[in-house]
C-alpha cells in the first residue's frame, strides 16, 4: 500500500533546477534507499517532504488524499517524522519534554499532564530499548542516542512515513545495528521509510528499493536485491566528462607542498600526499570523509594531533591563519557567506581584506593602491557589480564567490585551497570559476580542489585523492581514473570485476 507518491514534482532556485519531473512511490512496510552524489537532488526532495520547500510543478498523495504542504507543522500533521545527520532538539530539556515538543498531553485546565508523559516516554523507551531514562537531560546523551530520541518523537505522533537523513555518520558499528534493528522494527509496523545514505554496505543491508537521482532527475528504481554496487555507481554517475571541462595542458612542476601523517584526534589520521607547482590535485569524498577538516587544519584554523608540513623543502607548521597566509597558503572557504566575506561590508572592503598591509603606508591606507588592486582583480575575475563599493549582500552567490577568491589572490599566494568552489552558484559563474582555476595553475600556482562534484573534479584534476571516513583510500592519476572506481573509492562500493 503506497504511503505517499510523489507525482511529476520540480523545483527551481534562481540559476539552478534542483528537481525536474520527478516520480516515485514510498510504500508501508518498505525501506527505500534515496541514492545520488551530492548536489543530485536528495535534500531538495527532503525538504519539499518536510514542508520547508513547496514544489513548483507536481503532486504530493498522503494516504490516497492530494496534500499541500506550505510548512513543516503541515508535513507534520500529515505523518511525515525526519531524522536528520545533525539532531535539531533542546540539550537543556529533558527526553519526555523533546520528545512530546509541540503536542504535549494535557490535563485538567489544559496543563501539561506530566505524569503522563512521562508514562508515555518511557514505554517509548521500552519499546527501542533505551538505557536512559524520561528525566535524562538531552545533553547528557550521545550522539546515537540523541537518534534514538528522534525515533521515540516520530513513534509519539504515530507517523507513517519515516524520513533518515545519513542517521549512520556518526554513529559506531554496534549503534548503527541497533538502528537497524529498530528499522526493522518499524517495517514491520507497517511504515514507510525513506533512507539516505553514502554507505553502499548500509543500502544492502536495510534497503527494499532504491530511487536514484542524477542532476535533479530519476535515472532509475527497482528492487535492492536486482541491482549490483557498480550498477548504482554507474546510475549515479554516467554522464561524459572530458567534453564538459576541456583540460588545459600544463606542465608540472617541482613540490610546493608535502603533507605527512597529518592527523588530528577525532576527524582525519594519517594523510600524506604531495602538491607540485602548475598542479590541480583534487580531493573527492561524501559528507563527512573529512576533506574540509584537513584543509582548515593545514591553514591554520585547528591544530593537527601529529604530522609535518614541508613548505618549498621548508619544515612549516601554523597555528593561526596569518602564520599560513605569510607563508604563502590561501584558503577559499566552502560557506563563502559565513567563513569567507563579509557580507555588509563592500567589495572593496572584501577583496582587501586579507591583505590591507600591502596598501598602508607608515600610518595611513593608501586608498589609491587599495582601489587599484580591487580594480585589476575584479576586472580579471569579470566581478559584476555597479561600483567597486557596493555591499556583497547585494551580489549573486556567483559574484560574490568570484570575490572571495579574489580576496585570496591579493595575498600572492604560492598554495591555493578551493573548497567547494562553485557551490550554489549559477551554471555561468560555474564556468567562470572552472576556466580561472585553470589559468591559476597555467601561471604556476599550487591548486587544491575539494568538491563533492564528480564531473568537476575529474575535469578540473591532474590527480585526485579520494578520502572516506578520515583516511586517504585511493589516489588516482588523470589517465587511470574512472568514475565508477572514484565512487566506488569514496563509498566503499565493490568494483565490478
Amino acid at each position: 500500500m503506497s504511503i505517499l507518491s510523489l507525482s511529476h514534482i520540480s523545483k527551481s532556485f534562481p540559476g539552478v533546477r534542483a528537481l525536474h519531473d520527478i516520480s516515485f512511490e514510498l510504500e508501508a512496510g518498505m525501506v527505500t534507499a534515496l541514492i545520488g552524489e551530492n548536489g543530485a537532488g536528495k535534500s531538495t526532495i527532503v525538504k519539499i517532504l518536510t514542508g520547508i520547500y513547496t514544489p513548483d510543478k507536481g503532486t504530493l498523495t498522503v494516504n490516497g488524499t492530494q496534500r499541500s504542504f506550505s510548512s513543516p507543522r503541515d508535513s507534520w500533521a500529515a505523518g511525515i517524522a525526519a531524522i536528520h545527520q545533525e539532531t535539531v532538539m533542546f540539550d537543556e530539556l529533558s527526553v519526555a519534554e523533546n520528545i512530546f515538543m509541540g503536542h504535549m498531553p494535557t490535563g485538567k485546565g489544559n496543563l501539561v499532564d506530566w505524569p503522563e508523559m512521562r508514562r508515555r516516554t518511557a514505554g517509548l523507551l521500552q519499546r527501542v530499548e533505551a538505557n536512559f531514562g524520561p528525566d535524562t537531560k538531552l545533553k547528557d546523551l550521545s550522539v546515537a542516542q540523541k537518534h534514538l530520541v528522534e525515533i521515540m518523537r516520530a513513534l509519539s505522533h504515530d507517523a507513517s512515513l519515516i524520513i533518515m537523513d545519513e542517521p549512520t555518520a556518526a554513529l559506531s558499528r554496534n549503534e548503527i545495528e541497533d538502528l537497524f534493528r529498530i528499522v526493522a522494527q518499524l517495517k514491520a509496523e507497517g511504515r514507510a521509510i525513506v533512507f539516505i545514505s553514502h554507505k553502499f554496505d548500509e543500502i544492502f543491508a536495510v534497503a527494499d528499493r532504491y530511487v536514484c537521482l542524477r542532476d535533479g532527475e530519476k535515472v532509475g528504481e527497482g528492487d535492492i536485491k536486482q541491482v549490483t554496487e557498480p550498477e548504482l555507481v554507474r546510475l549515479m554517475v554516467g554522464r561524459p566528462i572530458d567534453q564538459v571541462f576541456p583540460k588545459r595542458d600544463i606542465a608540472i612542476g617541482n613540490a610546493v607542498l608535502s603533507v605527512k601523517d597529518f592527523s588530528n584526534a577525532t576527524e582525519f589520521a594519517d594523510i600524506s600526499f604531495e602538491l607540485h607547482r602548475g598542479e590541480i590535485l583534487g580531493f573527492y569524498g561524501l559528507v563527512g570523509a573529512g576533506r574540509s577538516e584537513v584543509m582548515q587544519c593545514l591553514f591554520g584554523l585547528s591544530a593537527p594531533a601529529r604530522g609535518s608540513i614541508v613548505l618549498e623543502g621548508k619544515p612549516v607548521s601554523f597555528s593561526a591563519p596569518d602564520q599560513s597566509i605569510a607563508a604563502g597558503i590561501a584558503y577559499v572557504p566552502e560557506d563563502r557567506q559565513h567563513q569567507g566575506a563579509v557580507l555588509p561590508m563592500g567589495i572593496r572592503d572584501n577583496v582587501t581584506l586579507a591583505s590591507i598591509l600591502q596598501h598602508v603606508r607608515g600610518l595611513f591606507l593608501n586608498r589609491h593602491s587599495e582601489q587599484d588592486a580591487v580594480r585589476k582583480l575584479g576586472t580579471r575575475l569579470d566581478v559584476r557589480a555597479a561600483n567597486w563599493e557596493q555591499r556583497l549582500q547585494e551580489l549573486s552567490g556567483g559574484n560574490q564567490q568570484k570575490v572571495v577568491i579574489a580576496k585570496w589572490l591579493a595575498t600572492k599566494p604560492k598554495v591555493i585551497i578551493l573548497d567547494e568552489p562553485t557551490k550554489g552558484i549559477d551554471v555561468g559563474s560555474k564556468a567562470a570559476v572552472h576556466d580561472f582555476i585553470g589559468e591559476l595553475a597555467e601561471e604556476g600556482l599550487a591548486v587544491i580542489l575539494v568538491s563533492s562534484e564528480l564531473p568537476e573534479i575529474m575535469g578540473l584534476s591532474d590527480r585526485v585523492v579520494v578520502m572516506r571516513e578520515g583516511r586517504i583510500v585511493s589516489t588516482f592519476a588523470r589517465n587511470s581514473w574512472s568514475a565508477e572506481a572514484i565512487v566506488g573509492a569514496a563509498t566503499g562500493a565493490r568494483e565490478a570485476a
